[in-house]
């Protein structure tokens, strides 16, 4: 009875080791944030998706520019044509937001254990780039899902005669048919797209902490709507400029009407055809999403987080 009494204490000593940084609140924040997000601005993720694949394939409808895309769409097939996609778009955006904040925090707080002074850049940029490869393993056959759906074009094939007919028809059939590779295509480029969270939340830290060092507060004070806009745009700004040409290698990749033979095999066909401007494709629609997406996620995220680990203090008190 003492071993397992003293079995009993040394896996739960263990476990309180490994979970007592982990916080439910930053996967709730992170969660509603994502999805609200995402739900505002799923037409505009449509339009990137379909400009960063325009590769000049037959079959694809032609686009003038992002207006135009919307009402070409909107005229096709109304409201549910610009949200085609949304459901795998918000589980996506809801789990990779709130497990990203849930895994980011964690690692930032094992890291600081023990120390008096404050993480590196390079820290922070190690932390984000963690938390996204562990991010980016569980979510990936949704974003694989969320541009099979988006690339369904109503104008050339029939609603009956559509590929897929949702999320989970989208993913049972992919793994029918392609595997699990199939879940997967596009994962080497998502992985180096972890180094835009990485650059996103390294600049994001930085600017919080330099901002209220500025104006004599605090380093971990509670900044304003405004101010949280401020920073979260400005470094979504600064991460999109740097790492873009991943996100259309990846859609290319999961692309159902192209097939090709890898990462470089993508990057050579789109260089040949289409020169450099090929890998920015659809950045113009996506800069004009992604920075009010993240903007909203963010200011979410600190209010619902600030307000749930408040519930837990005084839970404690």
């Amino acid at each position: 009875m003492t071993g397992q009494g003293q079995s009993a204490s040394g896996l739960s000593a263990w476990s309180s080791t490994i979970f007592r940084h982990v916080r439910y609140e930053n996967l709730v924040a992170g969660v509603s944030g994502g999805v609200l997000s995402n739900l505002a601005l799923h037409p505009l993720d449509l339009v990137k998706i379909r400009f960063a694949v325009s590769d000049g394939l037959e079959l694809r409808p032609k686009y003038k520019g992002i207006l135009h895309c919307l009402t070409t769409i909107w005229k096709l097939d109304g409201l549910r044509g610009l949200y085609q996609g949304v459901t795998p778009n918000v589980w996506g955006a809801g789990l990779s937001w709130g497990l990203y904040f849930f895994f980011y925090n964690a690692i930032k707080s094992y890291k600081t254990e023990g120390r008096a002074e404050r993480l590196e850049a390079t820290e922070y940029l190690i932390s984000a780039a963690e938390a996204g490869a562990m991010t980016l393993c569980i979510t990936n056959p949704l974003w694989v899902t969320k541009t099979r759906l988006m690339l369904q074009y109503d104008g050339v094939v029939n609603a009956s005669q559509r590929q897929y007919k949702g999320m989970f028809d989208t993913l049972v059939k992919i793994y029918k048919y392609e595997g699990v590779r199939g879940l997967y295509k596009g994962f080497v480029p998502g992985l180096f797209g972890t180094s835009h969270g990485a650059l996103q939340f390294m600049a994001y830290e930085l600017l919080k902490l330099k901002y209220n060092q500025h104006i004599n507060r605090l380093p971990e004070a509670q900044l304003s709507t405004v101010e949280y806009i401020s920073v979260a745009a400005l470094s979504k700004i600064f991460a999109v400029a740097a790492t873009y040409p991943y996100q259309v290698i990846r859609a290319r990749l999961q692309d159902q009407h192209m097939f090709y033979n890898g990462v470089l095999d993508v990057m050579t066909k789109t260089w040949r055809k289409e020169g450099i401007g090929g890998f920015y494709k659809g950045i113009a629609p996506n800069l004009i999403r992604v920075t009010p997406a993240c903007c909203i996620t963010f200011v979410v995220y600190e209010n619902v987080s600030h307000f749930l680990l408040g519930l837990r203090k005084d839970d404690i008190n």
